[in-house]
């Protein structure tokens, strides 16, 4: 079963000039598949990655997510639907530094409103533990480190049990060692929750180990 379907995406920017920024976009990403989205910059990855995640909504064509169409809902059903099924993990993790770990993890779920605090504590704690950094838990997220950090933004895209992950450039601010560790995370998570996975990559090394290589060039996939 396809997670993600798009049909005949064009993209647009009207300002200061008329500019096809996506042209033609056919794309399907299935249940349990790991696909990297490679290309050189400008060619459209990101603004491809937000119109896939529903930030963006000024498009023709259709995105499917989850099999219910997502072009022209509500911003209320958008939201829904975001939190539902989609996590994401950016290339600078956005953490508050302000609040914890736990914290920052649970902020989610909390918007989503779907369990009590305390279950969503439970969650998150185990969202940490499988990502070997409980022990963490209880420290101001600007007392750990950058591997740290962008471990605790994948519990964060995590915790509310998505059904995929979306990732822009998440090792690009990390040492070969800790992006070797994010790839190893997430081909854990694919292999072992079935979990989707779609990251917009300048890594070559991390692009060859997924399934699936989406190649861009000024707008299109070739």
């Amino acid at each position: 079963m396809s997670v993600l379907v798009t049909k005949s995406v064009n993209k647009y920017f009207r300002e200061p000039v008329n500019y096809h920024v996506l042209k033609d976009i056919n794309m399907e990403i299935d249940e349990g598949e790991f696909v990297s989205v490679m290309g050189k910059s400008g060619c459209g990855k990101s603004t491809l990655l937000y119109i896939l995640s529903t930030m963006d909504t000024d498009y023709e064509g259709e995105l499917y997510i989850g099999g219910e169409l997502a072009t022209g809902q509500t911003k209320a059903k958008l939201a829904r639907l975001r939190n539902e099924y989609i996590g994401f993990v950016f290339q600078f993790h956005y953490l508050l530094s302000e609040f914890t770990v736990l914290e920052n993890v649970m902020l989610p779920a909390r918007k989503l409103g779907r369990k009590s605090i305390s279950d969503i504590r439970q969650d998150a704690l185990m969202k940490l533990d499988l990502l070997g950094i409980e022990d963490q838990a209880y420290k101001k997220a600007s007392m750990i480190s950058g591997g740290q950090k962008q471990r605790v933004a994948i519990a964060r895209a995590l915790i509310n049990d998505p059904k995929i992950i979306m990732g822009d450039e998440p090792t690009g601010n990390l040492d070969s060692n800790n992006s070797d560790n994010v790839f190893n995370i997430f081909k854990e998570l694919n292999q072992n929750r079935s979990l989707s996975l779609l990251v917009v990559t300048h890594d070559t090394d991390f692009a060859r180990k997924t399934d699936r290589i989406i190649e861009m060039a000024d707008g299109r996939i070739i």
